[in-house]
Formats: C-alpha cells, sequence, structure tokens
C-alpha cells in the first residue's frame, strides 16, 4: 500500500527569480494556486493523504501556508532543514523516520507538475520488486539517467560537458518523481548535503533501479519565470 509521500520544498529556487528573493519555489503560483498545493492535490488523486514537505529557504511561509489552509486537505508534517540545504539525499535521510512501519513511499520535486500515474507506476514497481523506480521521459536535456537493456539504472551523463557516471546506456531524462522502497533509507551511508541520484549509482550494482516511462503524459518543470507561462497552458 502507497500512503505517504516527501515533497522536496527546501531549495533556493534561483532560476525562478525574482519570485524567490522574496517566496520560496514551492509557493509559487499558477493559475492562482500554489505549486506546493497542486503536488498535495495530485498525491490526494492516488490516496496519499500523508506527507512530509522539508522546508530552507522562506520556510516559515510554507509553514504558515500550509497551516493556514489545513494542509490542503492532507496530513502535513514538515522537515526542518533551516541549518543547511542537505539536496534531494541529505533531505531523505533527514527525514527517514517519518517513514518507518511503510513499505514504499513516493519522493517528488516540488516544482514539477504531471499527470503521471502513480498508481499505475506502482504497479511495475511492484512486479519487478525494484528498491526505487525514477519517472523518466525521452526529452531533450542536459543531465540523463543511464538504463541497461533491462531498464535497469546503469549511470549518469551531463551532455554538456561529456561527464559520465557509471555505464554508458538509454538516455533516459529524470521527471523528479520515485517509488521508493523504505528498505533503501537503511543503505544510505552518505552523510551531510548529496543528492539522492548519486545514491543510486552506488547501488544500482546490486539493486534493481528501474525507469518507467511516461513520454506520452504531461510534465513541466516549473522552474524559470517562463515556464509558469507554459505551466497555466497545461494545468488549469
Amino acid at each position: 500500500m502507497l500512503n505517504k509521500a516527501m515533497i522536496l520544498a527546501a531549495g533556493l529556487g534561483t532560476r525562478l527569480k525574482p519570485w524567490t528573493d522574496h517566496h520560496p519555489k514551492a509557493l509559487a503560483l499558477v493559475n492562482g494556486k500554489p505549486l506546493l498545493q497542486r503536488n498535495i492535490e495530485y498525491l490526494q488523486q492516488f490516496g496519499i493523504y500523508d506527507v512530509v514537505v522539508n522546508v530552507h529557504h522562506y520556510a516559515q511561509q510554507i509553514i504558515d501556508a500550509v497551516t493556514h489552509n489545513n494542509g490542503w486537505g492532507s496530513k502535513i508534517s514538515f522537515s526542518n532543514e533551516t541549518d543547511a540545504v542537505l539536496e534531494t539525499g541529505g533531505g531523505l535521510k533527514r527525514a527517514a523516520t517519518y517513514f518507518e512501519g511503510t513499505d514504499h513511499f513516493v519522493l517528488m520535486n516540488a516544482d514539477i507538475l504531471t499527470d503521471l500515474k502513480i498508481d499505475q507506476m506502482l504497479v511495475q514497481h511492484s512486479e519487478n520488486n525494484a528498491l526505487a523506480t525514477l519517472a523518466v521521459t525521452e526529452r531533450k536535456t542536459s543531465r540523463y539517467l543511464l538504463f541497461n537493456e533491462n531498464n535497469l539504472l546503469c549511470g549518469w551523463m551531463n551532455d554538456k560537458s561529456g561527464e559520465i557516471k557509471g555505464h554508458l546506456g538509454n538516455k533516459k531524462a529524470f521527471s523528479g518523481i520515485h517509488i521508493i522502497q523504505a528498505s533503501l533509507l537503511r543503505l544510505i551511508t552518505e552523510e551531510g548535503k548529496f543528492s539522492i541520484i548519486d545514491v543510486y549509482l552506488r547501488l544500482c550494482n546490486n539493486y534493481k533501479i528501474r525507469a518507467y516511462d511516461h513520454s506520452s503524459g504531461l510534465l513541466q518543470d516549473v522552474g524559470k519565470p517562463e515556464s509558469i507561462t507554459l505551466a497555466e497552458k497545461l494545468f488549469p
């Protein structure tokens, strides 16, 4: 059963200036509705009403918005990172106790909007007994995850610099949504500030980290001011 999630909302949002000079990126408005609210309501479509949100940049604004709106119908907890931004891996590790007693959970970025069917992604995740399943699409970007012929993670590459970690494979653009077995949390040995992708790359030779391709659906990264205009056309 999938009933818990974490929304990553601690980033500085430097690409979204000038909004983020005075507000957290997670509260940027798309057709009058904050990104955070949209993603809380998105998770509700799949029966997920128990969510932890990590906070750093203008943390109190996020806490106040959630409190004022009664969590938009969900139970919202906060993982405080006001002392330091821990990135995706460090942020998840700090919030690990929140997932005790859970089999699987969703991890997602606050600044993406999508119509990805999490229930269908969970079916594939469970059928393949994956440690983690990563939503991906066939789109052009600067950094790619690399997957082998069995759709398992084998590497990462930066298309601009040519840097490669791991092994070459089929290039897929990561969508910022994961379904993760809670047992992965015990395998995180990294400390401080680190990316969850580096954890996956360390583990992928011994554990199944799978791709879930949803290229036929909608996905919008709302990281820049111009992307808000695009998002407003896709997500009323």
